[in-house]
C-alpha cells in the first residue's frame, strides 16, 4: 500500500514539474518574450559599445599627450620668436534687414546639372 502511494505521489510531483517547466519554456518563446530578450541584449551591447568608445577616446588623449610632450608642442613659447600673423579680409556689414541668397548660374554649360 505504501509504495503504490509512494509512486504515485512521485508520478504527481514528476507531472507537476515537468509542466512547470514546459509552461516556463513557453513563455519564454512568446513574441513579446523574444522582443524583449532581443531589446535587453541591444541595450547590452550600446552599453559595451559606448564603453569602448570611452576607453578609445581615452587613450586617444593619453596618447596625443604623450606626443605633444615628445614634439615639444606644449612647451611655452620663446619670446624671442616673430610672432606668426594672421589678415583678414575686412568686409562691409550686409544690411541688417536684407537676406543675400547665393543665385546659380544662368548660363551654365555644366552638362551635369539637374534640368
Amino acid at each position: 500500500m505504501f509504495r503504490r502511494t509512494f509512486w504515485f505521489t512521485a508520478g504527481a510531483a514528476a507531472g507537476v514539474w515537468a509542466t512547470t517547466k514546459v509552461n516556463r519554456k513557453l513563455k519564454q518563446l512568446t513574441p513579446e518574450s523574444l522582443a524583449a530578450q532581443a531589446a535587453d541584449k541591444a541595450i547590452e551591447a550600446g552599453h559595451k559599445l559606448k564603453d569602448f568608445a570611452l576607453d578609445v577616446r581615452e587613450g586617444m588623449v593619453r596618447r596625443e599627450a604623450e606626443l605633444g610632450g615628445a614634439l615639444g608642442l606644449e612647451a611655452p613659447v620663446d619670446p624671442d620668436l616673430p610672432v606668426q600673423r594672421h589678415f583678414a579680409v575686412e568686409a562691409a556689414e550686409p544690411p541688417a534687414n536684407t537676406h543675400t541668397y547665393r543665385k546659380l548660374p544662368h548660363n551654365s554649360n555644366n552638362r551635369n546639372e539637374d534640368h
